[in-house]
């Protein structure tokens, strides 16, 4: 029975250790993505990388993040993570997040990103993002 215990410990603790390191990879990824290394970012991602924007768009593959983060990220965003959620191969991050336009105008978001990992890499996202509108 001791033994089993111990298994089903080791076992969990695996899982609890994984969670861990993934939610290490994210933050680093979000500092790539805050100095406006995308290169860093990609290096962190499996190259068949899929990022689903529900209700929006779907890019599969690290040639088209790439050119998304070209596109949106004309300047790097700012990120507050409020809360980082690990299990797993699963990474939930809570939070907002600010971008600039090309006129420099500063565009505020709420963000709920679900990460799925495979071999410490992030694999998938799927984005529930609104806009921020100021209250009239």
């Amino acid at each position: 029975m001791l033994k089993l215990i111990i298994k089903l410990f080791n076992q969990n603790y695996a899982f609890y250790r994984m969670g861990l390191d993934n939610k290490n990879v994210l933050l680093k990824a979000n500092a790539f993505v805050t100095e406006g290394n995308n290169e860093g970012f990609l290096s962190l991602c499996t190259e068949d990388i899929k990022w689903d924007f529900v209700g929006d768009k779907t890019l599969i593959g690290k040639e088209a993040v790439r050119a998304y983060m070209k596109e949106v990220y004309v300047k790097p965003p700012r990120f507050d993570v409020e809360n980082l959620i690990a299990e797993g191969n699963i990474v939930t991050a809570i939070g907002k997040i600010s971008t600039k336009d090309e006129d420099g105008k500063v565009i505020d978001y709420s963000y709920c990103d679900v990460w799925s990992f495979r071999d410490n890499k992030m694999a998938e996202l799927k984005a529930f993002v609104i806009e921020i509108k100021p209250n009239k």
